[in-house]
């Protein structure tokens, strides 16, 4: 949330170390989502209503004031009973909101009643008032495999009221943790406060699946009369629908920045180091660049790119001119600290001839990634960016295009292909892919930008119709050891239109013994 200026990222920590358990309200600030100051712990399981866990949840602004809802676990018969509670400012002085009180007289503001599964009834979205006045939030839960999300109204955002139909269900999800709902703009980039409706306005319903660990999304309409959120037709509901990250990316949150008039797009990057070494190294899991997210033209998804701010981080700058990659080339990207880089090269859309016809059997694109890896040659590729390559490629992590041709029309697959990301072992080393959309008559480029930095590759395809985050921990390809390059391995020549990069500067981190102010 941004609040006086100030960006504030509240998130789920463990003291017990780079393992899961024993989970806190973690707080840090930003004037600019780039440096971030870290204060101490915001909430500790404390209460009778939160005494075996805090866990997510989401802020809201009632009359201009901060209220965040999180779910708490309770001691009970029950295994993880779990209610809602909430929290409140105790010093809205406090440009950095430090100090949080948890109202014992209101908490918990909802149980789990009317036959909800008190052990899957988590994670409060941020709330939106409707035409009557009435607020709103929705929470993740599950009906037998049926994933659901239960409606609950409030007129003082303390006592609430369960709506007699959930705002969204589908069948055979499993549980639905962290969901988001929120109106988008059918027309330009422009975010939306939660609470928006009217006819120029889509909503998008996001969930991260448990059963699968990623966030899918569909667009659809919202009848403020019914509470009942609708996806269009089209808009597959399940682990087959829209991503927004089709890699390592889970428990996504979005806000509206009222002051950038923008919708920001924050998600948990997991790890692909075994946990002995997450121990070893002594953390585990990051956050992903925070991210703008709008309504593409075509109204059928969503579009994202690395919010503006990140740019301030660039540093020397190369370029490669245009040219022509003939089949088999690789060429290296010079003068670049390639370990923390941001890269941002296009291709000229190659002619429909040139493409290979796509077998009809070819419908789960990381499978398809994960057959035709960066070193099995194509016609139209593959082509795109060896990322954190070593002096003699024994390892890196390539992130590519190929282009099919399905019944004369282009089928674009963007691949993150980690089968050579490390020489450890033990790494989870999962190839990702997506199908891009692709209108010939508007998408005369095919563009890919990725943002490296040490164990994370962030790539953005199409001006962010596909994003793939891939971590990865290279043994060779470290620091000033790490090498990129631009590659086709197509028997196809590709036009390369452009390539920048930057090596990019450190972020400012300060944790909470380098603070001038004190947090106690």
């Amino acid at each position: 949330m941004i609040y006086n200026g100030i960006y504030h990222l509240f998130y789920q920590w463990s003291t017990s170390g780079a393992v899961w358990g024993d989970i806190v309200w973690a707080h840090a600030t930003s004037t600019d989502l780039v440096n971030w100051n870290h204060h101490k712990i915001a909430m500790v399981p404390s209460e009778p209503f939160d005494i075996e866990g805090v866990w997510s949840g989401s802020a809201t602004f009632i009359q201009g004031k901060p209220i965040i809802q999180y779910t708490g676990i309770i001691k009970s018969n029950q295994w993880n009973y779990q209610v809602q509670d909430m929290a409140v400012p105790k010093d809205l002085s406090d440009p950095y909101l430090v100090e949080w009180n948890k109202p014992v007289e209101y908490n918990p503001v909802i149980k789990p009643t009317d036959g909800i599964n008190a052990s899957a009834f988590r994670d409060p979205t941020t709330g939106w008032q409707g035409p009557d006045g009435i607020w709103r939030v929705t929470i993740g839960s599950k009906v037998g495999n049926n994933g659901v999300s239960f409606l609950f109204r409030s007129d003082d955002f303390i006592h609430w009221t369960k709506a007699e139909q959930p705002l969204h269900w589908a069948k055979d999800t499993g549980m639905w943790e962290c969901p988001d709902f929120f109106p988008v703009a059918v027309d330009g980039k422009e975010g939306l406060d939660t609470s928006v409706l009217g006819p120029s306005v889509k909503h998008v319903f996001k969930v991260s699946l448990d059963d699968t660990k990623h966030d899918y999304y569909t667009i659809g309409t919202y009848n403020p009369e019914t509470d009942k959120y609708t996806p269009d037709e089209g808009s597959i509901d399940n682990d087959s629908g829209l991503r927004f990250d089709y890699g390592k990316f889970y428990a996504s949150k979005t806000f509206f920045d009222h002051e950038k008039k923008r919708r920001v797009l924050w998600g948990w990057a997991n790890e692909s180091s075994s946990v002995a070494d997450d121990v070893k190294k002594g953390w585990a899991g990051v956050q992903a660049v925070p991210r703008t997210v709008w309504l593409a033209d075509n109204g059928k998804q969503l579009k994202q790119w690395p919010v503006k701010e990140i740019e301030q981080l660039h540093a020397k700058r190369v370029s490669l001119q245009s040219q022509v990659l003939k089949g088999g080339s690789v060429l290296e990207v010079p003068g670049l600290t390639a370990s923390q880089a941001d890269v941002d090269v296009k291709f000229k859309l190659p002619k429909m001839k040139d493409a290979e016809i796509m077998d009809p059997s070819w419908v789960n694109p990381q499978l398809l990634c994960s057959s035709k890896p960066a070193s099995v040659q194509g016609k139209s590729g593959p082509f795109g960016l060896l990322a954190l390559a070593s002096k003699n490629f024994e390892e890196q992590t390539a992130i590519f295009f190929r282009v099919f041709n399905r019944q004369n029309k282009y089928v674009v697959l963007m691949c993150s292909d980690q089968s050579r990301s490390s020489l450890e072992k033990s790494n989870d080393k999962t190839t990702y892919g997506a199908f891009i959309d692709v209108d010939p008559h508007h998408d005369h480029t095919l563009s890919l930008r990725s943002l490296i930095d040490h164990s994370v590759v962030e790539s953005y395809g199409v001006d962010g119709k596909a994003v793939i985050l891939a971590r990865v921990y290279p043994t060779l390809a470290t620091d000033n050891e790490a090498r990129l390059y631009v590659f086709n391995n197509g028997t196809e020549n590709v036009k390369m239109s452009s390539l920048k990069a930057w090596s990019m500067k450190k972020a400012e981190i300060k944790y909470l013994k380098d603070l001038k102010h004190s947090d106690s």
